[in-house]
């Protein structure tokens, strides 16, 4: 007895495969045969899961799983002897094995690795993000109750619900990529769901050097910077490409290091053996057991750690992590959302109120200031790429204003005929202040 006999189990037909296909007129030809093929993959899939043994299915690993679900919906079309072409056959095969152990309709964009982002804005309306730009795709689901079963398989898989109660919710899935998605009734349109990927081999330095994302003088400064045990700060809007950075800088930490990452949707990709990973809870249902990132920042101080990754800070953690990066903690970087490093500075002063300290506004900008080295600005550009736009040293105060150097720029130059944009990364004549403090503590690790 082969294995597909095995997977299916003893028994017989079901009086729904008699029912017909076609419930209505159809516009057009197109659309009444786009339909048919919708329910003959839901009759394939409502017939597998039937005849499936899961006892045996679960004993299998999944490759071979996949393998012999294929082989038994192939078993079940030759019963059936429903018309359609061989194309269209191995489509429908390649879709309901998706609908059994994957995520459906996203598998294949999920499979494709040159696509970043998946954004799917309702049930037959999604985007993705290819080399930078955004293209309409003809994937869709069979309606919003389809699609809300794939983001409820989602993030039951990370311990996390969507409901009405609850009706946004970030989540992440196995690879690591960040999902987010949004529920009515705050979604007018129906289920909305963003997934921002990530490689299955993590970028590497030399990557950003090849893709003209920076310089290998700028490389250099950077790991510099990480390896003396400097205080950076990452900010840029959103998809600019905080994370990837912040994943590529951590790869300097040298691995005698104890690193703790605190993420409020883990994400990050160290490769040390070193680190602890630390990620948020929601509420449950009885609107108790939350843990918040600024419990997670106060709880790592107690566990030796020797460096402090922040995803992101968002919100009254920044309290918590400036007064880590003040009282001894060397070493830390985090992302922000802003557009400019003056605004960074801006938006951890506003989180920091949130935080309601009840500190002066004098108070704060000090904490600051004396809390960071470096900011890093990064940026998308129209063309896609994704360029470290300047490098920023915080070099005290003056007065109640935080006094900020730029150590390089990128110049943009212009546009070429393939709309791809050129420039250059330009250091300015003033020698960073951090630059022979850092070389003499790297100089003492050797």
């Amino acid at each position: 007895m082969s294995l597909s006999d095995r997977l299916r189990t003893r028994g017989g037909s079901n009086d729904d495969n008699d029912k017909p296909l076609s419930k209505g007129p159809i516009s057009s030809v197109e659309d009444k045969r786009r339909s048919f093929l919708q329910e003959v993959k839901i009759k394939m899939h409502r017939t597998l899961i039937e005849r499936l043994n899961l006892e045996a299915l679960m004993a299998l690993d999944p490759d071979q799983a996949r393998k012999e679900v294929s082989e038994l919906v192939r078993v079940i079309f030759n019963e059936e002897k429903i018309a359609v072409t061989s194309a269209e056959r191995e489509e429908i095969i390649q879709e309901v094995v998706n609908e059994t152990f994957g995520l459906g309709p996203l598998e294949p964009l999920l499979s494709d690795p040159n696509i970043d982002e998946i954004l799917v804005n309702n049930a037959h309306n999604v985007y993705v993000e290819k080399f930078g730009k955004l293209h309409m795709t003809n994937t869709h689901f069979k309606d919003d109750d389809h699609l809300r079963h794939i983001i409820s398989r989602i993030v039951a898989r990370v311990g996390r619900r969507i409901d009405e109660s609850s009706p946004m919710v970030d989540a992440r899935l196995a690879d690591g990529s960040r999902v987010n998605a949004i529920i009515p009734p705050l979604a007018l349109d129906g289920p909305c769901m963003s997934i921002r990927r990530f490689k299955k081999i993590p970028f590497r330095p030399d990557d950003l050097v090849a893709r003209k994302s920076m310089t290998e003088d700028v490389l250099k400064i950077l790991e510099l910077a990480v390896k003396s045990k400097l205080n950076i700060l990452i900010s840029g809007g959103t998809g600019s490409g905080k994370t990837t950075l912040l994943n590529i800088l951590s790869s300097f930490i040298p691995s005698d290091e104890r690193i703790i990452t605190i993420e409020d949707a883990a994400e990050l990709q160290l490769q040390q053996d070193h680190v602890v990973r630390l990620e948020t809870r929601p509420a449950n249902l009885e609107g108790k057991g939350m843990v918040t990132q600024r419990d997670l920042v106060k709880n790592a101080l107690r566990m030796r750690p020797d460096r402090i990754v922040v995803g992101e800070v968002r919100g009254e953690e920044a309290l918590d992590m400036l007064q880590a990066m003040n009282t001894g903690h060397e070493g830390s970087i985090t992302t922000v959302h802003a557009n400019t490093p003056r605004d960074a500075v801006g938006r951890l002063e506003t989180m920091v109120l949130m935080a309601n300290s009840n500190l002066v506004h004098h108070a704060i900008i000090r904490q600051i200031g004396s809390a960071f080295h470096l900011i890093i600005q990064i940026r998308r550009y129209a063309d896609g790429v994704r360029r470290l736009d300047s490098l920023t040293e915080v070099t005290g105060m003056e007065g109640d204003i935080i006094s900020l150097q730029e150590v390089f720029s990128f110049d943009q130059k212009g546009i070429d005929s393939d709309g791809n944009i050129y420039g250059d990364f330009t250091f300015h004549d003033i020698r960073p202040k951090f630059l022979d403090e850092a070389m003499k503590k790297v100089r003492g690790r050797l």
